[in-house]
């Protein structure tokens, strides 16, 4: 019989006020030296002040890091790092979207660890992560990357992006406020809400999927698929975002423990090399991978669209999952992301770079329910660039 490790952040307050939380936690610990890592937007608009004032008020020193940038380069988790130990701190905060989040985890740990990050990347490193580094809290902004609850820190290569992946990267505490995403702007929230949604659907379809990660994906599913057009349309809607933000935590803990698949791994030399958000990487890519490996999955499509709210009542599996690609598509769509590579400016020509960066991902690609060779990464290229279904371009294909 075959088993599932189930792994959740040790501590999480989740909910609407939930920041504070943060002053007891921090007491918790002997420290003085804090170091929270953010990014300038969050600190030009006075959120990073809600949460380090009470800090400053109690007599912690504090310093601000806030040379973050979205999708972060390699070089700037190296320059942090290296920040981090020059500064002897003590505790690392985290406070923003994923990469904030990834790049404080990350000082976190390796200010304690020899090396430079390089050398723990998943792909090329060569060294393994001995010790578990300084105390860390993470204070997601946006609702989608389930940093909060995850072991990695995403890093942005060449042409492609790697991981640093340890259990010494999961949070300590977890602070999840959906008063904190309020001023997110509807393009964020589209592409964090669907990075989330697809974090859902990939860890429901895994083969490494569990009833636990089941249970988790499919409540996840319902919560951002009721919520996420209304917080886009109205980003003060109180319920839309306390809904995301409980959906993208839940969906957090399921696909950090069934892990992800082909969209993700499509998704990943697709941001490396044109700069695309994760989130409108994956976006865009969802619809055309579930269509891709529909047939090896349809019996849990069919509950993906149910969960989505999508009456179904009369339908077979295989209309059903049909329904679910249609219904992907439309979803993409009415939240603003664009529903081509083309309408991203990707050039046909790109196809062939893509798809060889994306069959190195093979952590990924294991855990799809259809296994994805390179042929198959190409079609699924291909049907994204044109917006037409695989099998129609098979079909052009042959009849020229």
């Amino acid at each position: 019989m075959s088993y599932s490790k189930i792994v959740f952040t040790p501590l999480s307050h989740v909910g609407w006020g939930s920041l504070e939380q943060l002053l007891p936690e921090v007491k918790k610990y002997d420290v003085s030296r804090i170091l929270v890592v953010t990014d300038p937007v969050l600190v030009k608009i006075g959120l990073v002040k809600q949460v380090v004032e009470p800090l400053v008020d109690e007599g912690y020193f504090v310093s601000i890091y806030e040379d973050v940038v979205p999708e972060p380069p390699l070089e700037t988790g190296e320059k942090l790092v290296a920040y981090t130990r020059e500064g002897s701190y003590e505790l690392v905060i985290g406070v923003g979207g994923g990469s904030a989040l990834d790049l404080a985890k990350l000082a976190a740990v390796l200010a304690d660890n020899e090396g430079y990050v390089s050398d723990y990347l998943n792909l090329t490193g060569s060294k393994t992560i001995k010790n578990k580094g300084l105390p860390k809290i993470v204070i997601p902004t946006t609702s989608g990357t389930g940093s909060e609850v995850t072991n990695i820190s995403v890093l942005s290569l060449e042409t492609t992006k790697d991981v640093v992946s340890h259990d010494y990267l999961i949070a300590d505490v977890a602070i999840v406020d959906p008063s904190l995403t309020v001023s997110v702007p509807p393009r964020v929230t589209a592409a964090t809400g669907i990075d989330a949604l697809t974090h859902a659907i990939e860890a429901y379809l895994s083969v490494q999927a569990s009833p636990t990660t089941d249970g988790l994906a499919l409540q996840a599913i319902k919560l951002i698929s009721h919520s996420l057009r209304r917080a886009v349309a109205n980003g003060d809607d109180q319920e839309a975002r306390t809904e995301m933000s409980q959906g993208s935590y839940i969906a957090g803990l399921a696909f950090f423990n069934a892990g992800v698949g082909g969209v993700h791994a499509l998704a990943y030399p697709l941001g490396g090399q044109f700069h695309i958000s994760h989130g409108e990487s994956n976006a865009v890519l969802l619809p055309y991978v579930m269509e891709y490996i529909r047939e090896s999955c349809t019996k849990k499509m069919t509950e993906i669209v149910a969960a989505m709210g999508v009456p179904i009542h009369s339908l077979s599996e295989d209309e059903a999952s049909l329904r679910l690609v249609e219904e992907l598509h439309t979803f993409v769509k009415d939240v603003g992301i664009p529903s081509t590579l083309t309408e991203f400016a990707i050039p046909e020509n790109a196809i062939g770079k893509l798809t060889d960066d994306a069959v190195k991902q093979s952590r990924l690609l294991a855990r799809s329910p259809l296994p994805l060779e390179k042929e198959d990464i190409r079609k699924i290229y291909e049907a994204a660039f044109s917006g037409r279904k695989h099998e129609e371009l098979d079909n052009v294909q042959n009849n020229n």
